[in-house]
This record gives structure tokens, C-alpha cells and sequence, in this order.
């Protein structure tokens, strides 16, 4: 189970947002987004971060989340 797992989900429902209407307003492909939606990233860019939390109006950390690592 990966560690750091995307919110992208919920914010989008908060915000009544589809993800073509993301991707067109973050200027990020549909698929990249959705890579990103059912956490199958493995490495986000800066540049892609930026541009999805600039379009949603919220930070990195309510995008993303770290769980503790398994003991």
C-alpha cells in the first residue's frame, strides 16, 4: 500500500468540479489527473502540483496525504 495517497477525490466533490474541468483549468492532461486520482503515481511534478492546487484553491497538503510507515 503506497504511503502517500491523493485526495484528489473528495476535493473535486467539494468543489463541484469534474476532472476534464481540472485538467482544462490546471492545464494537466485527463489521464495525468486521473493517474493521480486512484493513486496509481508514483512521483508528482512541482510544476503539476502547483497547477492542480492553484486550480482548486487549496494546498499541497490537503491534496496529499502520508500515512506512518508500517511497523
Amino acid at each position: 500500500m503506497p504511503r502517500v495517497a491523493c485526495r484528489l477525490d473528495r476535493l473535486l466533490v467539494e468543489r463541484g468540479m469534474t476532472l476534464t474541468e481540472l485538467a482544462r483549468r490546471a492545464g494537466v492532461t485527463v489521464a495525468n489527473l486521473s493517474v493521480l486520482k486512484n493513486d496509481r503515481a508514483r512521483a508528482i511534478r512541482f510544476s503539476t502540483l502547483i497547477a492542480v492546487c492553484d486550480a482548486l484553491g487549496c494546498q499541497p497538503g490537503d491534496l496529499l496525504t502520508l500515512t506512518p510507515p508500517e511497523r
